[in-house]
């Protein structure tokens, strides 16, 4: 999952070992606030809760649980007897054997890839779908970001069911349209863009922008939105994947922002942010949805794939 930044997902990982936002800053050697602070950066980066409470007993949300499950963060205990040579039998009795036991029949595990923000959108149908289907249990792999991520997993049968992020439908591989998410720019309250009626796209070329970092999946499809439009972007003042350094750049008016999903929601809502008027509409980021080759083999991937369209 190449969205939040390494440091989101290490902080992530402390407090699920920690079980408490005092003992994760003591163990870390930060303070309470700044953790924090990272964490609501990451959970906006996401568009999901990670936690409940998380002042207090910072229990896991559902959400919070399938995501630590996904991105294999939780470090698992192992034995440290495994290689050593089993005790000398003592001489005893012989037991009778035991009853069987009735084994229970295995559980049917989709594989969902999709990108965080999908997922969040997703979850509660999924926990629906879960619920209803005893028999079956949802797996997440949260690397998958365009369609070219989507065929390499549905093909190399590392994904059941796949969303992906689209400017239009791929010609190489069906799928369907789930939703659109629009792109919207945004600048610091007091930035001149914030106060006027209309920017055009003589003015963006020449305003200083900010910018996740180059490797980041969600920068690509932004990009790809605004050559569309042939907006040409003025130079980068800041990269980063740290949500806190963008939020304090943009308020301070050192760059305007382009963002689209729940993050751009959550810009859209924030104190000393505002989204600026542009004299022309951005394209829309589609959320696509893609199933393996042989997914009419297994009728629950069908099922739950025609289920998250409901």
């Amino acid at each position: 999952m190449d969205t939040p930044s390494l440091r989101q997902l290490d902080l992530f990982a402390q407090m699920v070992a920690a079980g408490n936002l005092a003992r994760c800053a003591n163990d870390m050697g930060l303070s309470a606030e700044e953790i924090a602070r990272d964490l609501a950066s990451l959970e906006m980066r996401l568009g999901y809760r990670l936690f409940e409470d998380l002042e207090g007993a910072a229990r896991l949300t559902p959400a919070g649980r399938k995501t630590a499950e996904a991105m294999t963060l939780l470090s698992q205990d192992k034995a440290d007897d495994w290689d050593r040579p089993a005790p000398a039998a003592v001489a005893a009795a012989p037991m009778p054997p035991p009853a069987p036991i009735a084994a229970e029949p295995p559980r049917r595990t989709i594989m969902l890839a999709a990108p965080a923000p999908v997922f969040g959108h997703l979850q509660d149908a999924l926990a629906a779908f879960e619920a209803a289907n005893e028999d079956v249990a949802i797996a997440l792999d949260l690397h998958v970001q365009s369609a070219a991520d989507a065929d390499a997993a549905l093909k190399r049968g590392r994904a059941d069911i796949a969303y992906f992020y689209a400017l239009e439908a791929p010609a190489d591989f069906p799928s369907r349209y789930g939703w659109s998410e629009p792109v919207n720019i945004y600048a610091g309250a007091d930035h001149p863009f914030a106060r006027s009626q209309s920017v055009s796209r003589a003015d963006l070329a020449a305003a200083p922008m900010l910018a996740m970092e180059r490797d980041n999946a969600m920068r690509a499809v932004i990009e790809a939105a605004l050559a569309k439009r042939k907006v040409r972007s003025g130079p980068v003042a800041l990269e980063s994947d740290n949500m806190a350094a963008i939020m304090a750049a943009l308020r301070d008016s050192v760059g305007l922002f382009a963002a689209f999903g729940p993050l751009a929601r959550d810009l859209g809502r924030m104190e000393g942010i505002k989204r600026i008027a542009l004299d022309m509409p951005l394209p829309a980021v589609e959320i696509r949805q893609a199933v393996r080759p042989d997914a009419a083999e297994t009728p629950a991937v069908e099922a739950l794939a025609d289920f998250l369209f409901l």
